[in-house]
């Protein structure tokens, strides 16, 4: 299968169309930034773990019944997906408080809510991807009632598949971020990837932040907290 044309020029992924035009290649990098592209550094292997951690997930939430763009991972660094209309919306899953809703609402790093707090983002860059709710996503047309119902149900699916999956490799799938897309046919599917980019995993046992915090946060030992995740979830996904 031939590259094509550059869709999408990120930092932490890049996006290429094919000669077939349902499916696009995506490149995972070893770039990561921080504070709105402030803070910027190369972490060797990032990109292979990433791409690791992003296809083993896509498999098993497609194992679990969610729909998602994945088809196969290409090589250390590529996988091939279809090529979907993503929507510029975020989906937050919370399962314990962290980051930035910590600091928002003065609450305690680590606390447990009775039950996962979702939060909706709208990905604007100008307007520094303010959080919204049902009723501002609706009305920016972002997506319709039906669709938000839908999204809302396999965002639920997804942290009920994912959060025992590392609980089971000794992992707390503190938050993370997801975002949708529509593909030909109209069809809702998971558009993102989650890797520790843009989640948070906690060690059960000793609390060691396994995720970009690390980074954020001056903390070191970056990439061979992506390793750990990587290696952990090796054991219990289907990596074929």
């Amino acid at each position: 299968m031939s590259r094509d044309e550059i869709i999408h020029d990120g930092v932490s992924i890049k996006i290429y169309g094919t000669d077939e035009e349902d499916k696009v290649i995506v490149r995972f990098t070893d770039d990561i930034t921080a504070y709105y592209k402030i803070k910027k550094a190369v972490i060797k292997d990032k990109g292979l773990y990433c791409n690791c951690i992003s296809s083993m997930i896509c498999r098993a939430l497609e194992k679990g019944g969610v729909p998602t763009y994945f088809i196969r991972q290409l090589s250390d660094t590529e996988q091939l997906c279809y090529r979907a209309d993503v929507i510029p919306m975020e989906v937050i899953v919370r399962n314990v408080i962290a980051g930035s809703l910590a600091q928002r609402l003065g609450l305690q790093e680590g606390t447990v809510p009775e039950s996962p707090i979702y939060d909706l983002c709208y990905k604007s860059e100008p307007l520094c991807d303010p959080i919204i709710n049902d009723y501002h996503a609706i009305a920016l047309g972002l997506v319709t009632r039906e669709e938000l119902d839908v999204i809302y149900d396999l965002t639920h699916k997804v942290n009920d598949i994912l959060r025992p999956l590392f609980a089971g490799i000794g992992i707390t799938l503190v938050d993370f971020k997801i975002e949708f897309g529509r593909l030909a046919d109209g069809r809702l599917v998971v558009a993102d990837e989650i890797t520790p980019d843009n989640a948070r995993f906690w060690d059960m046992e000793t609390g060691m932040r396994l995720d970009k915090d690390r980074f954020r946060h001056d903390n070191g030992q970056v990439g061979p907290a992506y390793k750990t995740v990587y290696e952990r979830l090796k054991t219990v996904a289907d990596v074929q």
